[in-house]
């Protein structure tokens, strides 16, 4: 993705008023995206948006872009990120366009856009609305401007859509089930999802006001969510961030199960029900102790890079269906086509009804390793991890741990940091190897 002048490995995303999320480069885009996509098939785009307040601009800029291109639009409105995907291929429309900056604040924004079959787009189409964006913007002859209607039914739509991932056969009636929506794009969805399919609901996060999402509430918050759990004596919580693609749990006693737990749930109850295909995919942060499980089961595991771009680049190569991260982007690609927060917590839900077990009994299959994570800053001109000292450090670590643990090192791909990861069976293995690389690094980068 280092060629890209414009779109990162989720799209295009930065602080509102500045660089590239403003109100023009946003109109430039939507017209750049219309002129590639226009002709290919229906000339309908989707717009979907999460609950930030320049949500509303944004849209508006995109929908003036792709009118001029004569491109029709429908506007959804708010909805989570893996709403839009899966509306945009059932509404057989060109694309679909996602304002959203997941679990950034507020005050930051982003566009990515979705294929007609709801996965994110190809390299070379995104290449290529680069390339037009180059060109002089040109509006099309007013009979062939866009038109722009709103979609009012879209919000019912993807509820069924998330029902429809739950065995019919099963209920959630008697469960209590707290469900924080990161004041986010969720707000009108989880919470129906969960209480139509019987369980007992207890919403927060769900009151969003343009400016609070994300705000200590969320899956990158979770002491919220843990507390109401614990208070309210509930069977277990939903964390969703702010554009419902991630999710975490939480069990009845207040433990976090993230996102590498939950990916071993449901690889662990496809096998169990005879569904799952091949293996599953994780990232080079994925724990060590989720390789160590799903090996107790027979189960191949690989990683990609970190993002879930890569996740799915991986599982497509595989044809395999299940991966995710530990940020909570889980991918079951035979109930969805990218990463769903809400249909990935219905799995979970399935598990244990089918196993009869609790959240925290199904978690405990998997041990996670203590892991260790030292960032260090480095100057620019600075190679640290071509260093020697560096490098014979790094062999130390993997020497001493041998298959009892595991060592990376690699750089940020947005700060200039280098990330030294560690994890071993024992906590202090893991915090002193980590110093030890770290400080190697530091060395070099003074």
């Amino acid at each position: 993705m280092s060629d890209r002048k414009y779109f990162g490995t989720d799209g295009i995303r930065g602080k509102v008023g500045e660089s590239m999320i403003n109100p023009e480069f946003v109109m430039k885009l939507g017209w750049a995206a219309g002129k590639i996509l226009a002709g290919q098939g229906t000339n309908n785009v989707l717009i979907g948006k999460d609950t930030r307040i320049s949500g509303y601009m944004l849209e508006s800029a995109l929908e003036a872009g792709l009118s001029a291109a004569g491109i029709n639009i429908g506007l959804l409105g708010p909805m989570p990120t893996p709403a839009i995907a899966y509306l945009t291929k059932t509404f057989r429309s060109e694309a679909g366009i996602v304002i959203s900056a997941s679990h950034n604040p507020y005050y930051d924004n982003g566009i990515k856009f979705f294929s007609a079959d709801g996965m994110k787009l190809d390299d070379d189409i995104e290449i290529a609305i680069e390339a037009m964006m180059d060109k002089p913007m040109e509006c099309v002859a007013s009979d062939k401007l866009g038109k722009a209607v709103r979609i009012a039914d879209a919000p019912g739509r993807y509820i069924e859509f998330c029902k429809g991932n739950f065995p019919s056969a099963l209920s959630l009636k008697g469960l209590k089930i707290v469900v924080d929506c990161a004041h986010g794009a969720t707000y009108h969805i989880a919470p129906n999802v969960l209480s139509e399919l019987g369980a007992e609901v207890i919403e927060i996060g769900a009151e969003p006001d343009g400016l609070n999402i994300n705000q200590k509430v969320g899956a990158t918050s979770m002491k919220a969510v843990t507390e109401s759990v614990v208070e309210n004596k509930a069977d277990l919580g939903f964390a969703l961030d702010g554009d419902g693609d991630r999710l975490m749990l939480v069990d009845h006693k207040g433990n976090v199960i993230d996102g590498d737990q939950i990916v071993y749930i449901i690889a662990r109850d496809a096998l169990k029900t005879g569904r799952l295909k091949g293996g599953v995919v994780g990232t080079v942060m994925s724990n060590l102790g989720l390789e160590v499980a799903l090996g107790t089961l027979g189960i191949p595991f690989v990683r990609s890079k970190v993002g879930d771009r890569h996740v799915m680049e991986l599982l497509k190569q595989k044809d395999w269906l299940i991966g995710g991260e530990s940020s909570g982007h889980v991918l079951n690609l035979a109930a969805a086509s990218t990463g769903d927060g809400i249909v990935a917590g219905l799995q979970v839900l399935a598990a244990m009804l089918t196993a009869e077990m609790t959240l925290h009994e199904l978690s405990r299959g998997m041990s996670k390793y203590p892991q260790t994570l030292i960032n260090v800053r480095f100057s620019e001109g600075t190679t640290p991890l071509e260093d020697k000292a560096v490098k014979q450090a790094v062999l130390d670590a993997e020497k001493a741990l041998g298959d009892k643990g595991r060592v990376l090192l690699r750089k940020s791909g947005t700060e200039p940091l280098v990330r030294v990861m560690v994890e071993a069976h024992d906590e202090q293995d893991s915090s002193s190897w980590a110093e030890h690389i770290a400080s190697a690094v530091r060395k070099v980068t003074v």
